[in-house]
């Protein structure tokens, strides 16, 4: 099982997109719950063997500075990965309106419950 815990989340954009998020995520029990100072993420996940895979939303709570193709809008995202007791990592695939993005997130482990 993934531990539950507040944990660093470290998310790279990929195919061009010149975007870098660093945010806290707090995994407990199959939900996650976090933000930056300008998105919250709400989700769940499976885990099991090294493996999870799971589902977030992230919803703007302030105005997004610069021209991102995301700001104002929510964003569904679908991911798997692997973990370990102290970090986990996921390939992702986020949609904002009408267009997809592809990023990678690193998440390592900050406080365990």
């Amino acid at each position: 099982m993934i531990r539950n815990g507040l944990y660093l989340a470290e998310t790279t954009f990929l195919d061009g997109v010149d975007a870098y998020n660093r945010h806290v995520m707090v995994l407990r029990d199959g939900t996650m719950r976090g933000g930056d100072g300008y998105y919250y993420t709400v989700g769940s996940y499976t885990c099991s063997g090294g493996k999870w895979k799971g589902e977030m939303i992230s919803r703007e709570h302030s105005p997004i500075d610069g021209m991102y193709p995301w700001a104002r809008k929510e964003i569904s995202i679908g991911f798997t990965g692997t973990y370990s007791d102290d970090s986990a990592e996921f390939d992702a695939t986020a949609l904002a309106g009408k267009r997809s993005f592809r990023f990678q997130s690193i998440y390592r482990l900050l406080s365990a419950d």
